[in-house]
C-alpha cells in the first residue's frame, strides 16, 4: 500500500520536485502516463465541459501565485489570472499527454478521491472484505451494511447538518471553503476562468459510484449552475450557499437537519 501512495505521490503531486508534474511545469513535451490518468483525465475533460472551463487541471499555477505553493508560502505573489484554456495547453489520446509549452497541473479536486479507490481495490485484490478507505473526506466502503457519516457544518466544525446513508461499493466526498485557506477570501477552490477562488458555494457533499467521482463533482457543485447540478446523471449531492442555505440534488441519501433553500437560483 506505501508503495501505490508513493508511486501516486510521485507521478501527480506539485509539492515536490521529483514529480512526474514538475517534470511538466519545467518544460513542453509528450509525456507517458500510468493508467490511471485514462479515467482521471476523462473526468477532468467533463467536469470541464459541464462547467464552462471553470473545472480545470490547470489550475496549478493560479494556486501557487496565490500563495498555495510547494513551501506552503501561504502569502500571495500577486493576483492570479485565468488558466490556460485545455485545448490550447493539453492533448491526450490515451496513453500520451502533450503538452507544447510548460504547464502546472493540479489534480487535487479528484485526484485524493482516485488514491482512495486504487487502496481500496488493491485490498479487496489481497481478499480483504469489509474495508471502508478514508482519505480525509474521501471515502470509498465496502461491506454488508450502509456506513453512517455526518456531514459537517463548514462554519462550525463541532456541528453536523444531517446524516448521511453510504451504501457498500459507492464513493463520497465533501469539499468546503474553510478547508486549505489562508487568508481573506483566499482557499483552494478556484474557478479556472477567472483564477479567482469561489465565493457563492462554501460547501459540497457527494456520492457516486466511486470516490474519484464523488471527488470530482464536490469540487465542480462549488462552480455550477443549479440546472446543471440538477441535470447530473453521475452524482447524487447536496451544497451550501455562502448565505447558509442548502440545495439538495434528486436521491441524496442523507438526512438534513437545516430546511432547504428554494428549488431555483
Amino acid at each position: 500500500m506505501a508503495a501505490l501512495v508513493e508511486r501516486y505521490d510521485r507521478t501527480w503531486s506539485r509539492f515536490r520536485d521529483d514529480s512526474l508534474v514538475s517534470r511538466i511545469a519545467r518544460e513542453p513535451g509528450s509525456w507517458a502516463l500510468p493508467a490511471e490518468a485514462g479515467p482521471l483525465l476523462a473526468l477532468y475533460r467533463r467536469l470541464y465541459e459541464l462547467s464552462d472551463g471553470r473545472v480545470s487541471p490547470l489550475v496549478g499555477r493560479a494556486l501557487e501565485t496565490l500563495g498555495y505553493d510547494p513551501a506552503y508560502s501561504l502569502h500571495p505573489a500577486g493576483p492570479a489570472g485565468p488558466a490556460p484554456r485545455w485545448e490550447d495547453a493539453l492533448a491526450w489520446d490515451g496513453a500520451r499527454l502533450d503538452t507544447p509549452a510548460p504547464v502546472l497541473l493540479d489534480v487535487g479536486a479528484a485526484g485524493k478521491g482516485q488514491l482512495v479507490d486504487l487502496v481500496a481495490e488493491l485490498l479487496a485484490d489481497r481478499g480483504v472484505r469489509g474495508a471502508t478507505v478514508d482519505g480525509g473526506g474521501d471515502v470509498r466502503h465496502h461491506g454488508e451494511r450502509d456506513l453512517r457519516i455526518a456531514l459537517e457544518h463548514p462554519a462550525d466544525p463541532g456541528r453536523a447538518i444531517g446524516v448521511l446513508e453510504l451504501p457498500a461499493g459507492a464513493g463520497f466526498a465533501a469539499s468546503a471553503t474553510n478547508r486549505r485557506a489562508w487568508g481573506a477570501g483566499l482557499h483552494h477552490v478556484l474557478d479556472a476562468t477567472t483564477g479567482r477562488p469561489v465565493t457563492r458555494y462554501v460547501a459540497s457533499w457527494v456520492v457516486a459510484e466511486d470516490a474519484m467521482t464523488a471527488d470530482g463533482f464536490a469540487t465542480a457543485l462549488l462552480l455550477l449552475p443549479r440546472a446543471v447540478a440538477d441535470a447530473l446523471r453521475e452524482a447524487r449531492w447536496a451544497r451550501m450557499r455562502a448565505d447558509g442555505r442548502v440545495e439538495v440534488g434528486p436521491g441524496f441519501p442523507a438526512e438534513l437537519f437545516l430546511r432547504p433553500g428554494p428549488d431555483k437560483e
